[in-house]
Protein backbone atom coordinates (compact mmCIF):
# COMPACT_ATOMS: atom_id res chain seq x y z
CA UNK A 1 0.00 0.00 0.00
CA UNK A 2 2.95 2.13 0.94
CA UNK A 3 6.05 2.30 -1.03
CA UNK A 4 8.26 2.71 2.24
CA UNK A 5 7.73 2.71 6.04
CA UNK A 6 8.50 6.08 6.57
CA UNK A 7 5.95 7.05 4.22
CA UNK A 8 3.59 4.88 5.93
CA UNK A 9 4.30 6.20 9.68
CA UNK A 10 3.73 9.37 7.84
CA UNK A 11 -0.18 8.56 7.04
CA UNK A 12 -0.23 7.24 10.43
CA UNK A 13 0.88 10.31 11.89
CA UNK A 14 -1.22 12.66 9.84
CA UNK A 15 -4.58 10.78 10.10
CA UNK A 16 -4.25 9.81 13.49
CA UNK A 17 -3.54 12.85 14.30
CA UNK A 18 -5.95 15.18 12.67
CA UNK A 19 -9.01 12.73 13.79
CA UNK A 20 -7.76 11.99 17.58
CA UNK A 21 -6.12 16.03 18.19
CA UNK A 22 -9.50 17.80 18.67
CA UNK A 23 -9.40 15.31 22.07
CA UNK A 24 -6.04 15.34 22.86
CA UNK A 25 -6.27 19.20 22.45
CA UNK A 26 -8.50 19.45 25.22
CA UNK A 27 -6.29 16.81 27.37
CA UNK A 28 -3.23 19.09 26.79
CA UNK A 29 -4.78 22.37 27.69
CA UNK A 30 -6.89 21.76 30.16
CA UNK A 31 -4.39 19.32 31.99
CA UNK A 32 -2.08 22.32 31.59
CA UNK A 33 -4.71 23.65 33.76
CA UNK A 34 -4.99 21.28 36.23
CA UNK A 35 -1.87 22.08 37.55
CA UNK A 36 -3.14 24.83 39.43
CA UNK A 37 -6.36 23.75 39.57
CA UNK A 38 -6.17 24.09 43.61
CA UNK A 39 -5.49 28.14 42.60
CA UNK A 40 -7.80 28.62 39.72
CA UNK A 41 -10.94 27.30 42.82
CA UNK A 42 -9.10 29.88 45.18
CA UNK A 43 -9.91 32.70 42.05
CA UNK A 44 -13.44 31.39 41.63
CA UNK A 45 -14.51 30.79 44.86
CA UNK A 46 -13.71 33.79 46.89
CA UNK A 47 -14.84 32.87 50.37
CA UNK A 48 -11.60 30.44 50.24
CA UNK A 49 -8.88 32.87 49.98
CA UNK A 50 -7.01 32.47 53.09
CA UNK A 51 -3.49 30.73 53.58
CA UNK A 52 -3.12 26.48 53.11
CA UNK A 53 -3.90 24.71 56.75
CA UNK A 54 -2.56 21.77 57.63
CA UNK A 55 -4.90 19.01 59.28
CA UNK A 56 -7.50 19.94 62.01
CA UNK A 57 -8.00 18.64 65.00
CA UNK A 58 -9.77 15.93 65.11
CA UNK A 59 -11.62 15.87 68.63
CA UNK A 60 -12.15 19.96 67.83
CA UNK A 61 -13.09 20.31 64.57
CA UNK A 62 -13.70 17.03 62.50
CA UNK A 63 -15.37 15.34 64.87
CA UNK A 64 -18.66 17.33 65.19
CA UNK A 65 -18.33 17.74 61.16
CA UNK A 66 -18.51 14.13 60.42
CA UNK A 67 -21.48 13.54 63.55
CA UNK A 68 -23.46 15.94 61.49
CA UNK A 69 -23.43 14.91 57.86
CA UNK A 70 -25.59 12.97 56.39
CA UNK A 71 -26.35 12.07 52.66
CA UNK A 72 -27.44 15.08 50.28
CA UNK A 73 -31.30 14.18 49.18
CA UNK A 74 -30.08 13.71 45.57
CA UNK A 75 -28.12 10.89 46.51
CA UNK A 76 -30.57 9.32 48.81
CA UNK A 77 -33.07 9.60 46.17
CA UNK A 78 -30.34 7.37 43.46
CA UNK A 79 -30.23 4.70 45.67
CA UNK A 80 -33.46 4.20 46.49
CA UNK A 81 -34.39 1.99 43.58
CA UNK A 82 -31.03 -0.10 45.19
CA UNK A 83 -33.20 -0.64 47.98
CA UNK A 84 -35.58 -3.42 49.28
CA UNK A 85 -38.41 -1.27 50.78
CA UNK A 86 -38.31 1.98 52.33
CA UNK A 87 -35.24 4.12 53.10
CA UNK A 88 -34.44 4.95 56.07
CA UNK A 89 -34.67 8.74 57.34
CA UNK A 90 -31.12 8.88 59.08
CA UNK A 91 -27.68 6.57 58.20
CA UNK A 92 -25.82 5.42 61.28
CA UNK A 93 -23.70 2.85 60.83
CA UNK A 94 -20.72 4.56 59.62
CA UNK A 95 -18.51 2.77 56.77
CA UNK A 96 -16.19 5.13 56.97
CA UNK A 97 -15.08 9.00 57.59
CA UNK A 98 -11.94 10.73 56.38
CA UNK A 99 -10.72 13.94 55.48
CA UNK A 100 -8.49 15.05 52.81
CA UNK A 101 -6.17 17.58 52.36
CA UNK A 102 -2.74 19.24 50.08
CA UNK A 103 -0.23 21.49 50.58
CA UNK A 104 -2.17 23.82 48.40
CA UNK A 105 -5.91 23.73 49.92
CA UNK A 106 -6.90 26.42 52.74
CA UNK A 107 -10.27 24.11 52.57
CA UNK A 108 -10.77 20.55 53.72
CA UNK A 109 -12.48 17.87 51.94
CA UNK A 110 -14.31 15.20 54.24
CA UNK A 111 -16.21 12.18 53.15
CA UNK A 112 -18.82 9.74 54.78
CA UNK A 113 -19.78 6.74 53.79
CA UNK A 114 -22.84 4.52 55.78
CA UNK A 115 -23.93 1.07 55.15
CA UNK A 116 -27.51 1.11 53.67
CA UNK A 117 -30.13 -1.54 55.56
CA UNK A 118 -32.05 -3.50 53.09
CA UNK A 119 -29.82 -2.73 50.37
CA UNK A 120 -30.06 -5.60 47.47
CA UNK A 121 -26.08 -5.30 47.26
CA UNK A 122 -24.83 -5.97 51.10
CA UNK A 123 -21.98 -4.07 50.13
CA UNK A 124 -23.97 -1.05 48.85
CA UNK A 125 -22.55 2.45 50.63
CA UNK A 126 -23.88 5.11 50.61
CA UNK A 127 -21.55 8.96 50.50
CA UNK A 128 -21.66 12.33 52.07
CA UNK A 129 -18.90 14.92 51.56
CA UNK A 130 -18.47 18.51 52.71
CA UNK A 131 -16.06 21.34 52.32
CA UNK A 132 -14.97 22.90 55.77
CA UNK A 133 -13.03 26.27 56.90
CA UNK A 134 -10.13 24.10 58.87
CA UNK A 135 -9.49 27.01 61.21
CA UNK A 136 -12.73 26.50 63.11
CA UNK A 137 -15.06 23.66 61.53
CA UNK A 138 -17.43 26.58 59.98
CA UNK A 139 -19.24 24.68 56.76
CA UNK A 140 -18.90 26.33 53.84
CA UNK A 141 -21.11 25.94 50.70
CA UNK A 142 -20.22 22.87 49.24
CA UNK A 143 -22.72 23.46 46.13
CA UNK A 144 -20.22 26.28 44.48
CA UNK A 145 -18.36 25.09 41.16
CA UNK A 146 -14.98 24.51 41.96
CA UNK A 147 -14.04 25.61 38.19
CA UNK A 148 -10.33 24.50 38.74
CA UNK A 149 -10.71 20.83 40.37
CA UNK A 150 -14.42 19.93 39.69
CA UNK A 151 -14.26 21.17 36.46
CA UNK A 152 -11.15 21.93 34.39
CA UNK A 153 -9.68 18.44 35.87
CA UNK A 154 -12.02 16.06 34.93
CA UNK A 155 -12.21 17.74 31.36
CA UNK A 156 -8.33 16.66 31.02
CA UNK A 157 -8.74 12.61 31.56
CA UNK A 158 -12.32 12.54 31.10
CA UNK A 159 -14.01 15.00 29.01
CA UNK A 160 -17.19 15.20 31.81
CA UNK A 161 -18.80 12.71 29.90
CA UNK A 162 -19.56 10.53 32.90
CA UNK A 163 -22.23 7.85 31.01
CA UNK A 164 -20.17 4.49 31.60
CA UNK A 165 -17.35 6.12 31.70
CA UNK A 166 -17.04 7.17 28.18
CA UNK A 167 -15.02 10.38 28.86
CA UNK A 168 -12.33 8.43 30.14
CA UNK A 169 -12.89 5.55 27.31
CA UNK A 170 -12.33 8.21 24.89
CA UNK A 171 -9.25 9.70 26.47
CA UNK A 172 -7.70 6.73 26.78
CA UNK A 173 -8.28 5.48 23.54
CA UNK A 174 -6.94 8.99 22.13
CA UNK A 175 -3.67 8.72 24.87
CA UNK A 176 -2.90 5.16 23.18
CA UNK A 177 -3.05 6.16 19.57
CA UNK A 178 -1.14 9.20 20.70
CA UNK A 179 1.74 6.98 21.94
CA UNK A 180 1.77 5.51 18.17
CA UNK A 181 1.65 9.04 16.86
CA UNK A 182 4.84 10.13 18.55
CA UNK A 183 6.78 6.67 17.40
CA UNK A 184 5.50 7.39 13.56
CA UNK A 185 6.76 11.12 14.69
CA UNK A 186 10.14 10.17 15.46
CA UNK A 187 10.72 7.74 12.46
CA UNK A 188 9.26 10.35 10.06
CA UNK A 189 11.66 12.99 11.02
CA UNK A 190 14.82 11.85 10.40
CA UNK A 191 17.06 15.09 11.39
CA UNK A 192 14.89 15.01 14.66
CA UNK A 193 17.82 17.08 16.66
CA UNK A 194 18.52 19.93 13.89
CA UNK A 195 14.72 20.25 14.13
CA UNK A 196 15.18 21.02 18.08
CA UNK A 197 17.22 23.82 17.11
CA UNK A 198 14.94 24.79 13.94
CA UNK A 199 12.42 27.91 13.94
CA UNK A 200 12.23 29.94 10.95
CA UNK A 201 9.35 32.91 11.83
CA UNK A 202 10.13 34.74 9.09
CA UNK A 203 10.32 32.09 6.23
CA UNK A 204 7.01 31.73 4.00
CA UNK A 205 4.10 30.68 6.41
CA UNK A 206 3.58 26.93 5.57
CA UNK A 207 7.41 26.46 6.52
CA UNK A 208 7.23 28.35 9.88
CA UNK A 209 4.18 26.35 11.07
CA UNK A 210 6.14 23.51 10.08
CA UNK A 211 9.03 24.36 11.76
CA UNK A 212 6.85 25.49 15.07
CA UNK A 213 5.27 21.84 14.86
CA UNK A 214 8.20 20.11 15.22
CA UNK A 215 10.28 21.95 17.19
CA UNK A 216 7.42 21.87 20.04
CA UNK A 217 6.92 18.10 19.12
CA UNK A 218 10.42 17.44 20.19
CA UNK A 219 11.45 19.90 22.79
CA UNK A 220 8.69 18.34 24.85
CA UNK A 221 8.49 14.67 23.38
CA UNK A 222 9.50 13.17 27.02
CA UNK A 223 6.59 14.60 28.89
CA UNK A 224 4.07 13.43 25.99
CA UNK A 225 5.43 9.98 25.68
CA UNK A 226 5.36 9.70 29.69
CA UNK A 227 2.57 11.93 30.68
CA UNK A 228 0.37 9.56 28.01
CA UNK A 229 2.07 6.41 29.15
CA UNK A 230 0.98 7.33 32.78
CA UNK A 231 -1.89 8.42 32.19
CA UNK A 232 -2.85 4.80 30.89
CA UNK A 233 -1.28 3.52 33.78
CA UNK A 234 -3.39 5.26 36.50
CA UNK A 235 -6.75 3.99 34.73
CA UNK A 236 -5.26 0.62 33.83
CA UNK A 237 -6.90 -1.35 36.81
CA UNK A 238 -9.61 1.00 37.55
CA UNK A 239 -11.49 1.34 33.74
CA UNK A 240 -9.42 -0.32 31.06
CA UNK A 241 -9.08 -3.55 32.74
CA UNK A 242 -11.54 -3.78 35.79
CA UNK A 243 -10.84 -7.77 36.22
CA UNK A 244 -10.87 -7.29 39.75
CA UNK A 245 -13.70 -6.06 40.01
CA UNK A 246 -15.95 -7.70 37.11
CA UNK A 247 -15.12 -11.05 36.03
CA UNK A 248 -13.18 -11.93 38.98
CA UNK A 249 -15.53 -10.76 41.52
CA UNK A 250 -15.32 -13.71 43.49
CA UNK A 251 -11.56 -13.60 43.62
CA UNK A 252 -11.31 -9.79 44.76
CA UNK A 253 -13.55 -10.33 47.40
CA UNK A 254 -11.33 -13.52 48.88
CA UNK A 255 -8.03 -11.53 48.34
CA UNK A 256 -9.27 -8.65 50.78
CA UNK A 257 -9.88 -11.31 53.13
CA UNK A 258 -6.49 -12.55 53.30
CA UNK A 259 -5.23 -9.30 52.93
CA UNK A 260 -6.95 -8.18 55.85
CA UNK A 261 -5.75 -11.27 57.96
CA UNK A 262 -2.16 -10.79 56.61
CA UNK A 263 -2.60 -6.83 57.84
CA UNK A 264 -4.40 -7.22 60.91
CA UNK A 265 -6.59 -4.62 59.47
CA UNK A 266 -10.29 -5.78 59.68
CA UNK A 267 -12.46 -6.29 56.75
CA UNK A 268 -15.14 -5.88 57.92
CA UNK A 269 -17.47 -5.24 61.41
CA UNK A 270 -17.46 -7.39 64.12
CA UNK A 271 -21.05 -6.15 65.36
CA UNK A 272 -20.18 -4.99 68.35
CA UNK A 273 -19.84 -1.82 69.80
CA UNK A 274 -16.65 -0.26 71.04
CA UNK A 275 -15.66 3.55 72.04
CA UNK A 276 -13.16 5.54 70.23
CA UNK A 277 -9.35 6.47 71.72
CA UNK A 278 -8.15 10.03 71.33
CA UNK A 279 -7.58 10.21 67.53
CA UNK A 280 -5.22 12.92 67.68
CA UNK A 281 -2.80 11.18 70.09
CA UNK A 282 -2.64 9.04 67.46
CA UNK A 283 -2.33 11.42 64.49
CA UNK A 284 0.87 13.27 66.83
CA UNK A 285 2.46 9.68 67.58
CA UNK A 286 2.12 9.18 63.71
CA UNK A 287 3.91 12.03 62.92
CA UNK A 288 6.58 11.34 65.88
CA UNK A 289 7.36 7.57 63.51
CA UNK A 290 7.64 10.22 60.50
CA UNK A 291 10.14 11.89 61.89
CA UNK A 292 12.49 8.87 63.30
CA UNK A 293 12.60 8.21 59.66
CA UNK A 294 13.36 11.61 58.39
CA UNK A 295 10.55 12.43 56.14
CA UNK A 296 8.19 15.56 56.79
CA UNK A 297 5.36 15.03 59.12
CA UNK A 298 2.27 16.52 57.15
CA UNK A 299 -0.85 14.51 57.13
CA UNK A 300 -2.45 14.74 53.66
CA UNK A 301 -5.40 11.38 54.46
CA UNK A 302 -6.83 10.86 57.93
CA UNK A 303 -9.37 7.54 57.75
CA UNK A 304 -11.31 6.27 60.31
CA UNK A 305 -12.71 2.48 59.29
CA UNK A 306 -15.57 0.68 60.85
CA UNK A 307 -16.64 2.94 63.31
CA UNK A 308 -18.37 2.87 66.66
CA UNK A 309 -17.31 -0.92 65.87
CA UNK A 310 -14.36 -3.29 68.21
CA UNK A 311 -13.16 -3.95 64.43
CA UNK A 312 -12.72 -0.26 63.96
CA UNK A 313 -8.98 1.06 63.11
CA UNK A 314 -7.58 4.57 61.89
CA UNK A 315 -5.16 5.23 59.26
CA UNK A 316 -3.11 8.02 58.98
CA UNK A 317 -1.28 8.72 55.92
CA UNK A 318 1.75 11.17 54.86
CA UNK A 319 1.03 14.40 52.44
CA UNK A 320 4.52 12.72 51.27
CA UNK A 321 5.27 16.54 49.27
CA UNK A 322 8.66 16.28 49.92
CA UNK A 323 9.07 13.80 46.79
CA UNK A 324 7.38 12.72 43.35
CA UNK A 325 6.31 9.40 43.90
CA UNK A 326 3.03 9.82 45.59
CA UNK A 327 4.11 7.50 49.18
CA UNK A 328 1.51 7.72 51.71
CA UNK A 329 3.29 5.71 54.57
CA UNK A 330 -0.05 5.08 56.39
CA UNK A 331 0.39 4.14 60.14
CA UNK A 332 -2.63 2.05 61.45
CA UNK A 333 -4.51 2.04 64.82
CA UNK A 334 -6.81 0.31 66.68
CA UNK A 335 -9.80 2.66 67.42
CA UNK A 336 -11.35 1.77 70.93
CA UNK A 337 -7.93 1.61 72.13
CA UNK A 338 -5.31 4.00 69.94
CA UNK A 339 -2.96 0.30 69.77
CA UNK A 340 -0.22 0.66 66.97
CA UNK A 341 -1.85 -2.48 64.78
CA UNK A 342 0.51 -1.77 61.58
CA UNK A 343 3.03 0.58 59.95
CA UNK A 344 3.02 -0.15 56.16
CA UNK A 345 6.35 -1.40 54.97
CA UNK A 346 8.42 0.18 52.22
CA UNK A 347 6.94 -1.31 48.57
CA UNK A 348 8.32 -3.77 46.48
CA UNK A 349 10.68 -2.43 43.23
CA UNK A 350 7.14 -2.89 41.25
CA UNK A 351 5.48 -0.75 43.54
CA UNK A 352 8.07 2.04 43.89
CA UNK A 353 7.82 2.29 40.21
CA UNK A 354 3.97 2.59 40.47
CA UNK A 355 3.93 4.98 42.74
CA UNK A 356 6.79 7.00 41.34
CA UNK A 357 5.22 7.00 37.60
CA UNK A 358 1.75 7.91 39.94
CA UNK A 359 3.50 10.52 41.45
CA UNK A 360 4.97 11.66 38.32
CA UNK A 361 1.60 12.48 36.75
CA UNK A 362 -0.46 13.29 39.70
CA UNK A 363 2.41 16.41 40.96
CA UNK A 364 1.23 16.16 45.00
CA UNK A 365 4.92 17.50 45.30
CA UNK A 366 5.59 21.01 46.57
CA UNK A 367 8.30 21.89 43.86
CA UNK A 368 6.94 25.10 42.08
CA UNK A 369 9.04 25.45 39.22
CA UNK A 370 8.53 21.70 37.78
CA UNK A 371 5.08 22.40 38.15
CA UNK A 372 5.52 25.43 35.62
CA UNK A 373 7.39 23.21 33.34
CA UNK A 374 4.42 20.74 33.65
CA UNK A 375 2.39 23.63 32.22
CA UNK A 376 4.65 24.89 29.58
CA UNK A 377 4.99 20.76 28.62
CA UNK A 378 1.14 20.96 28.51
CA UNK A 379 1.17 24.59 26.53
CA UNK A 380 3.56 23.04 24.16
CA UNK A 381 1.71 20.01 23.36
CA UNK A 382 -1.19 21.81 22.81
CA UNK A 383 0.80 24.27 20.16
CA UNK A 384 2.11 21.52 18.36
CA UNK A 385 -1.41 20.02 17.98
CA UNK A 386 -2.40 23.64 16.78
CA UNK A 387 0.23 24.09 14.30
CA UNK A 388 -0.50 20.47 13.34
CA UNK A 389 -4.08 21.49 12.33
CA UNK A 390 -3.24 24.67 10.76
CA UNK A 391 -0.53 23.08 8.45
CA UNK A 392 -2.63 20.05 7.09
CA UNK A 393 -5.21 22.88 6.25
CA UNK A 394 -2.90 25.09 4.75
CA UNK A 395 -1.01 22.56 2.43
CA UNK A 396 -4.67 21.22 0.99
CA UNK A 397 -6.57 24.04 0.97
CA UNK A 398 -5.59 25.56 -2.34
CA UNK A 399 -5.57 22.44 -3.65
CA UNK A 400 -9.54 21.84 -2.32
CA UNK A 401 -10.22 25.23 -3.44
CA UNK A 402 -9.23 24.03 -7.45
CA UNK A 403 -11.25 20.95 -7.07
CA UNK A 404 -14.58 23.29 -5.51
CA UNK A 405 -13.91 20.67 -2.39
CA UNK A 406 -15.75 21.66 0.63
CA UNK A 407 -13.06 19.67 3.41
CA UNK A 408 -10.44 22.06 4.42
CA UNK A 409 -13.44 24.74 4.93
CA UNK A 410 -14.62 21.74 7.47
CA UNK A 411 -11.63 20.41 9.06
CA UNK A 412 -10.55 24.47 9.38
CA UNK A 413 -13.83 25.12 11.31
CA UNK A 414 -13.07 22.66 13.44
CA UNK A 415 -9.80 23.48 14.15
CA UNK A 416 -10.28 26.97 14.95
CA UNK A 417 -13.71 25.36 17.56
CA UNK A 418 -10.99 23.46 19.02
CA UNK A 419 -7.87 25.63 19.53
CA UNK A 420 -9.49 29.36 19.48
CA UNK A 421 -12.65 28.31 20.55
CA UNK A 422 -11.49 26.12 23.48
CA UNK A 423 -9.77 29.37 25.19
CA UNK A 424 -12.65 31.28 25.01
CA UNK A 425 -14.71 28.53 26.46
CA UNK A 426 -12.67 28.54 29.17
CA UNK A 427 -12.38 32.54 30.13
CA UNK A 428 -16.85 32.11 29.13
CA UNK A 429 -16.88 30.03 32.64
CA UNK A 430 -14.54 32.42 34.37
CA UNK A 431 -16.24 35.34 33.27
CA UNK A 432 -19.70 33.57 34.20
CA UNK A 433 -18.16 32.84 37.64
CA UNK A 434 -17.73 36.25 38.42
CA UNK A 435 -20.79 37.54 36.89
CA UNK A 436 -23.49 35.21 38.09
CA UNK A 437 -25.76 35.83 41.44
CA UNK A 438 -23.98 34.41 44.23
CA UNK A 439 -27.07 33.04 45.54
CA UNK A 440 -28.10 32.05 42.12
CA UNK A 441 -29.85 28.49 42.33
CA UNK A 442 -28.05 25.69 40.70
CA UNK A 443 -25.47 28.27 40.18
CA UNK A 444 -22.41 25.22 38.84
CA UNK A 445 -25.35 24.22 36.31
CA UNK A 446 -24.79 27.63 34.76
CA UNK A 447 -21.52 28.23 35.01
CA UNK A 448 -21.11 24.61 32.94
CA UNK A 449 -23.63 25.95 30.59
CA UNK A 450 -21.65 29.08 30.25
CA UNK A 451 -18.77 27.05 29.37
CA UNK A 452 -20.12 24.77 26.52
CA UNK A 453 -22.62 28.26 25.03
CA UNK A 454 -19.55 29.93 24.51
CA UNK A 455 -17.39 26.56 22.56
CA UNK A 456 -21.38 26.51 20.56
CA UNK A 457 -20.68 30.10 19.74
CA UNK A 458 -17.12 29.86 18.66
CA UNK A 459 -18.15 26.73 16.37
CA UNK A 460 -20.91 28.27 14.72
CA UNK A 461 -18.70 31.77 14.51
CA UNK A 462 -15.78 29.55 12.93
CA UNK A 463 -17.99 27.97 10.53
CA UNK A 464 -19.67 31.03 9.21
CA UNK A 465 -16.51 32.60 8.79
CA UNK A 466 -14.87 29.92 6.81
CA UNK A 467 -15.75 30.68 3.32
CA UNK A 468 -12.37 32.19 2.49
CA UNK A 469 -11.09 29.09 3.09
CA UNK A 470 -12.64 27.56 -0.12
CA UNK A 471 -11.15 30.35 -2.03
CA UNK A 472 -8.09 29.17 -0.28
CA UNK A 473 -7.17 32.36 1.90
CA UNK A 474 -7.41 32.15 5.70
CA UNK A 475 -10.39 32.03 8.07
CA UNK A 476 -10.86 35.06 9.42
CA UNK A 477 -12.46 33.56 12.69
CA UNK A 478 -9.29 32.71 13.76
CA UNK A 479 -8.38 36.27 14.68
CA UNK A 480 -11.36 37.46 15.53
CA UNK A 481 -11.11 34.74 17.85
CA UNK A 482 -8.01 36.08 18.98
CA UNK A 483 -9.27 39.37 19.18
CA UNK A 484 -12.34 38.20 21.65
CA UNK A 485 -9.90 36.21 23.99
CA UNK A 486 -8.00 39.00 24.66
CA UNK A 487 -10.79 41.08 25.40
CA UNK A 488 -12.72 37.96 27.61
CA UNK A 489 -9.19 37.73 29.65
CA UNK A 490 -8.62 41.37 30.22
CA UNK A 491 -12.87 41.58 31.29
CA UNK A 492 -12.51 38.30 33.78
CA UNK A 493 -9.51 40.46 35.65
CA UNK A 494 -11.63 43.28 36.04
CA UNK A 495 -14.66 41.48 36.73
CA UNK A 496 -12.43 39.71 39.83
CA UNK A 497 -11.66 43.52 40.99
CA UNK A 498 -15.30 44.42 41.06
CA UNK A 499 -16.98 42.00 42.86
CA UNK A 500 -13.83 40.98 44.95
CA UNK A 501 -11.65 43.88 45.70
CA UNK A 502 -9.14 41.71 45.33
CA UNK A 503 -7.15 43.80 42.20
CA UNK A 504 -3.89 42.62 41.12
CA UNK A 505 -2.16 45.15 43.24
CA UNK A 506 -3.67 44.45 46.30
CA UNK A 507 -3.07 40.60 45.70
CA UNK A 508 0.62 41.25 44.37
CA UNK A 509 1.22 43.41 47.62
CA UNK A 510 -0.06 40.89 49.91
CA UNK A 511 1.76 37.89 48.32
CA UNK A 512 -1.44 35.96 47.74
CA UNK A 513 -0.36 34.21 44.47
CA UNK A 514 -3.19 31.77 43.91
CA UNK A 515 -5.22 35.42 43.36
CA UNK A 516 -2.71 36.93 41.83
CA UNK A 517 -1.03 34.43 39.18
CA UNK A 518 -4.94 33.54 38.03
CA UNK A 519 -5.00 37.31 36.87
CA UNK A 520 -1.40 37.34 36.10
CA UNK A 521 -1.90 34.25 33.67
CA UNK A 522 -5.01 36.38 32.24
CA UNK A 523 -3.51 39.36 31.55
CA UNK A 524 -0.73 37.22 29.72
CA UNK A 525 -3.10 35.13 27.74
CA UNK A 526 -4.90 38.40 26.69
CA UNK A 527 -1.23 39.49 25.53
CA UNK A 528 -0.15 36.55 23.47
CA UNK A 529 -4.03 36.95 22.00
CA UNK A 530 -3.57 40.43 21.20
CA UNK A 531 -0.17 39.79 19.38
CA UNK A 532 -1.55 36.54 17.56
CA UNK A 533 -4.70 38.76 15.88
CA UNK A 534 -2.14 41.80 14.81
CA UNK A 535 -0.08 39.43 13.15
CA UNK A 536 -2.87 37.81 11.31
CA UNK A 537 -4.07 40.88 10.42
CA UNK A 538 -1.23 41.85 8.72
CA UNK A 539 -0.92 38.61 7.10
CA UNK A 540 -4.60 38.49 5.94
CA UNK A 541 -4.06 41.99 4.00
CA UNK A 542 -0.91 41.12 2.79
CA UNK A 543 -2.41 37.31 1.53
CA UNK A 544 -5.51 40.01 0.14
CA UNK A 545 -2.96 42.03 -1.46
CA UNK A 546 -1.57 38.90 -3.45
CA UNK A 547 -5.13 38.18 -4.54
CA UNK A 548 -5.98 41.41 -5.67
CA UNK A 549 -2.56 41.82 -7.81
CA UNK A 550 -3.55 38.15 -9.40
CA UNK A 551 -6.54 38.96 -10.43
CA UNK A 552 -5.60 42.56 -11.91
CA UNK A 553 -2.89 40.99 -14.00
CA UNK A 554 -5.61 38.28 -14.90
CA UNK A 555 -8.11 41.16 -15.84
Amino acid sequence: MFPSFRQAMAWLHTWFGLVLGFVLMAAFFFGALSVFDREIDRWAIPSTRFEPQPMPSYEKVLRPAFERMQPLPAAVDAMRPRVSGEMPARFDTVVSWSAYTTHRDPVLQVFAGYEVPNAKDPEETIWADGTLDPRDGTPLPNDRLKVGSGFFYPMHYGLTLDWKNLGIWIVGFSALIMLAALVSGVVMHRKIFREFFTFRPDKARLRSVLDLHNLTGVVALPFHFFFAFTGLLIFAATYYFPLGHTQLHGLHDLHAEVEARETGLPHERAGVPAGLANVDAMVADAQRRWAARDKAGDVGFLVLQHVGDANGYVSVYRAGTDRIALVGDGIHYKASTGELIREDPAATPVGRVSEFLTGLHLQHFRHWLLRWFYVLGGLAGAVCIATGFVFFVEKRKRQHAQRGSQGARVVDALAVTTVTGMVLAALGILVANRVLPEDLSARGDWERYAFWGTWVLALLHAGWRSAPVARGLANPAWREQCGTIAVLAMVAVLLNWVTTGDHLLATLRAGYWPVAGVDLSLLATAAVALITARILRRRAVAAGMRVAGVEASHA
